[in-house]
């Protein structure tokens, strides 16, 4: 019967009957085209998923995988803090010379890589996953205010400790200064004890311009450092959980290497801040010990809670994009503002044009090294 239809329309109506055949093959190509596309898209975000991920492999040997992360970060990180106190083997690498300028813009460019490449995202990528609710989380750049929170705040605690270190020496001076007029009017030992006095309030602070004291060098690592530590323990802590409660080999493994080399260049740069930092020694026992244990510790609570550990909930997903944040902006604040701008700045090391063009190298080099991790980190 469709045949005589056709027959019919071909007849009586022949240019009709083409073009509403070439319509409809058109539209089927169409509607061919467009399922097509649909397939596509929905196998691309196929894998954007809140449900927790079933295990992709056997778990002894994530859990293989797992331990030797666990040693090689440990035994990586502690060699990495260490090597800048060679320096009081190696003459040549102590801070007095040339040397450790190269060795500290390298430093620098690791941990400004650090909080750009490698923290900032993952912070952009959790704060902004399709798993939280669209308000408030898509509705405000939370991961960069939380950055520029954290930046100022480090700011402001750098500035109070320093004035505080200031005051206390201030007022230490002025005690002595007056414990020393009622001595010098029992004993008359004027120059002597002027002297004595004068030696003990000072300390480690420096005489300025107007003749007050100012903050020493040493003073103000001994601060850089702190903040610096607590940038890169809340970094490494997050990275050692996320592994340690990963159930996938196929994951797991690339990290092993990535993150070893990760954590020994931070150790280089932590460890620049505390050599320059002249801290006793068994204040630079426990900062190198806290940051060489961190990630691993968090490896080991990362396999406890593996079972319970559902990184794509949203109490995770915040906790862990605010502290990411907050960890990136700090190290950022801390490479360009501490390490980077004083000895750049440093006529020592303007006036000498190859010291100059060997620290830009060092600081290009360890920024470029710490990037091309980001490919498996």
């Amino acid at each position: 019967m469709f045949t005589t239809i056709k027959q019919l329309f071909s007849f009586f109506f022949p240019s009709l009957l083409t073009d509403t055949f070439s319509m409809m093959n058109l539209q089927r190509q169409n509607l061919f085209v467009f399922l097509l596309l649909i397939i596509i898209t929905t196998n691309v975000f196929a894998e954007c998923t809140c449900e927790r991920e079933e295990d992709e492999g056997k778990k002894s040997e994530a859990l293989k995988y797992k331990l030797i992360a666990l040693a090689s970060i440990l035994i990586f990180g502690a060699i990495g803090v260490c090597i800048p106190f060679i320096g009081k083997i190696v003459p040549a690498l102590s801070p007095e010379k040339d040397g450790f300028f190269i060795i500290k813009a390298f430093a620098a460019g690791v941990i400004l890589a650090t909080g750009f490449i490698h923290i900032l995202p993952d912070a952009f990528e959790t704060l902004t996953s399709p798993c939280l609710k669209e308000h408030p989380w898509g509705e405000f750049p939370f991961t960069g205010f939380v950055a520029m929170v954290a930046t100022i705040l480090t700011l402001l605690f750098e500035t109070s400790s320093a004035a505080y270190q200031v005051r206390s020496h201030t007022q230490a001076r002025t005690k002595n200064h007056g414990d020393e007029e009622i001595n010098q009017a029992h004993s008359g030992q004027v120059a002597a004890h002027t002297h004595a006095s004068h030696g003990h309030a000072h300390g480690s602070m420096i005489q300025v311009e107007d003749g007050s004291l100012g903050l020493s060098q040493v003073d103000r690592y001994r601060i850089v450092s702190k903040v610096l530590e607590l940038g890169i323990i809340v970094h490494s802590v997050i990275i050692g959980l996320s592994m340690g409660a990963s159930e996938s080999p196929k994951t797991i493994k690339p990290l092993v290497i990535a993150l070893t080399f990760h954590q020994f260049f931070e150790g280089i740069g932590l460890g620049g801040c505390i050599f320059q930092a002249e801290l006793k020694s068994l204040s630079v026992i426990i900062m190198g010990a806290l940051f060489s244990l961190t990630t691993p510790i968090g490896i080991v609570i990362g396999i406890i809670v593996t079972n319970s550990y559902d990184e794509n909930s949203s109490t995770a997903l915040i906790v862990e994009g605010v502290l990411n944040s907050a960890s990136a902006g700090i190290l950022i604040y801390m490479a360009l503002v501490d390490l980077l701008s004083p000895d750049f700045m440093n006529p020592r090391l303007q006036k000498n044009k190859m010291l100059l063009i060997g620290s830009n190298v060092s600081l290009l080099l360890g920024a470029g090294l710490m990037s091309l991790l980001a490919k498996w980190a």
